[in-house]
């Protein structure tokens, strides 16, 4: 992928020159569908990469909404994430076990909350364990930080935002759903809700953007491959997707290519795709 950079994405050869710098601080950020019937807390407790801390995505969230894994209130992001050994001063690496998928999450919702430091391990754990560097499941107990937030909430959007956005010339909105289930074509993995995507949304399947070993592709084949898909990247971008997970990967790879002007769908089409007097297109 070419050099790391701490803010988006760095290398497992970069995370292992850097794990003595005493403000480091490793997440692990996985996360799985519902219907992979996967216990992630379970994986990350037989192993995990020496040193760091469990991120619950689906504790650090808003317990008040009825939407999976929504953004938490600033005052709770900031008592949980403290919790975990992290300051204002921390520079934070997070990974997951399926190479690249919901550790963007937690990047993007660090983001969020103003915690810049912040940076995905590209290829995530399959990646640190072929290039041969180790794991521990040994117990790890953290001291408690003092954390400060400064929320974005230009990296924030809502479904009556997106609505507007959904036809206007200016504002892109992309699907990082699989194209099937883009179209309409296949069922939506969470059980009640339409088939189908927003109205004038662009699908970039997120796994497009990744080598086959789960790391991210070169800037280059990026720019093409959202060019291809007929997005214009000198315009706003709204990312979405299922449930603001693999959102946040679009997130990513538009800040890596130099796309800074997008924001997040949180809801996605968990929620849209529920809100049954707003609009879907199929095909």
């Amino acid at each position: 992928m070419g050099h790391s950079d701490p803010k988006t994405l760095v290398s497992t050869h970069w995370l292992a020159e850097n794990l003595s710098n005493p403000s480091l601080r490793i997440l692990d950020g996985s996360w799985h569908l519902p219907t992979e019937n996967r216990d992630p807390l379970t994986e990350y407790k037989a192993e995990h990469i020496t040193g760091a801390q469990f991120f619950d995505i689906g504790s650090i969230s808003d317990a008040a909404s009825d939407l999976p894994h929504m953004v938490p209130p600033a005052d709770q992001f900031a008592k949980q994430v403290a919790d975990l050994g992290i300051s204002n001063d921390s520079q934070i690496v997070v990974y997951d076990t399926q190479g690249l998928f919901s550790a963007a999450r937690v990047w993007w919702l660090c983001r969020h909350f103003g915690l810049d430091n912040i940076a995905v391990l590209d290829g995530g754990l399959p990646k640190w364990k072929t290039d041969g560097y180790s794991t521990s499941n040994a117990p790890i107990a953290p001291v408690s930080r003092t954390l400060s937030v400064n929320v974005k909430n230009h990296l924030l959007r809502n479904a009556a935002e997106v609505l507007v956005a959904s036809t206007s010339p200016e504002i892109q909105v992309i699907d990082a759903r699989a194209p099937a289930r883009f179209r309409g074509d296949a069922p939506e993995p969470r059980a009640g809700l339409r088939a189908g995507h927003i109205p004038n949304s662009k699908n970039v399947f997120f796994k497009s953007l990744l080598n086959a070993d789960g790391t991210l592709k070169p800037v280059a084949e990026l720019t093409a491959i959202f060019k291809a898909q007929g997005v214009d990247l000198d315009r706003p971008i709204i990312t979405s997707c299922g449930s603001g997970v693999t959102a946040s990967v679009l997130a990513l790879a538009l800040q890596k290519i130099g796309h800074t002007n997008h924001a997040l769908y949180d809801g996605s089409w968990t929620e849209w795709g529920a809100l049954h007097d707003y609009p879907i297109e199929q095909g």
